[in-house]
């Protein structure tokens, strides 16, 4: 792939380089992943180049929602957990609020699940139903409660479902898509729009609403309550004046 073409989430510098890893075919979208390489040279700065982070994947060492990775372009993207347990590790990724994977350090304990956004609920041969997910899952034998939307917490290590919240008025999302990805708010309003894209209105924190489409609008938690940590911010957009004021006040408490 061009440098140029790369997305500009990956924070690649145009003069360093022509050319920028593919992501390899897997469970993300090559737009909406951060390949291994990118999160292991150019995030946590652990590799210096390309054949570094191959001798770190090489040796087993990284694992990606609980499986060993080699692949230095695999596709880890939104709500993946990154585990390097020889430095005792753990990383979801997770969005900020300029729409770049935070380098997000979770516990142990967080790191045993993940969230998981339910596609579709279909039927299978001889009548198996099945859930697929935002991460190229299929699950079979769901909860019938569960529908399309949802959000399900997903046992990484027993490979199964533990429990699920719906898509309600009144519970805390993240928005994965679209201009307001990374904030974090209530679920307030659904416009449901026959032959169109339904329309989801959040609150976040400091009380401002956005709108965005049902198909950005991710449920991390029920009520108010994230099931999840949030990365440094807690998914509240400031506006530009906001954020100086802030950089301000904390550079004249880090010079007093």
């Amino acid at each position: 792939m061009k440098r140029l073409n790369a997305p500009k989430h990956w924070m690649l510098d145009k003069l360093l380089g022509s050319y920028a890893p593919k992501p390899s075919s897997g469970p993300h979208k090559t737009r909406e992943c951060l390949p291994l390489v990118i999160f292991l040279r150019n995030r946590l700065k652990y590799a210096l180049n390309g054949r570094e982070v191959q001798a770190i994947l090489m040796q087993r060492l990284v694992k990606v929602d609980n499986k060993v990775r080699t692949d230095s372009t695999f596709p880890a993207g939104f709500m993946d957990v990154i585990s390097i347990e020889k430095t005792g590790e753990n990383f979801r990724l997770v969005y900020d609020v300029k729409g770049r994977f935070a380098i997000h350090r979770i516990t142990d304990e967080e790191a045993k699940y993940k969230l998981c956004r339910v596609k579709k609920v279909l039927v299978g041969k001889k009548g198996i139903p099945y859930i697929t997910t935002h991460d190229g899952r299929t699950i079979r034998y769901p909860d019938p409660a569960i529908k399309a939307n949802d959000s399900v917490r997903f046992d990484l290590e027993n490979n199964k479902i533990t429990d699920f919240v719906k898509f309600d008025i009144g519970n805390v999302c993240m928005v994965t898509g679209g201009r307001n990805i990374g904030r974090v708010g209530v679920i307030v309003h659904r416009e449901r729009h026959i032959g169109g894209f339904d329309i989801v209105h959040v609150k976040d924190s400091l009380d401002r609403v956005f709108a965005t489409r049902i198909s950005n609008v991710f449920v991390i938690g029920s009520g108010n309550k994230p099931w999840i940590s949030l990365p440094r911010g807690k998914g509240v957009k400031l506006t530009i004046a906001e954020e100086r004021d802030r950089r301000r006040a904390a550079a004249a408490a880090a010079a007093n």
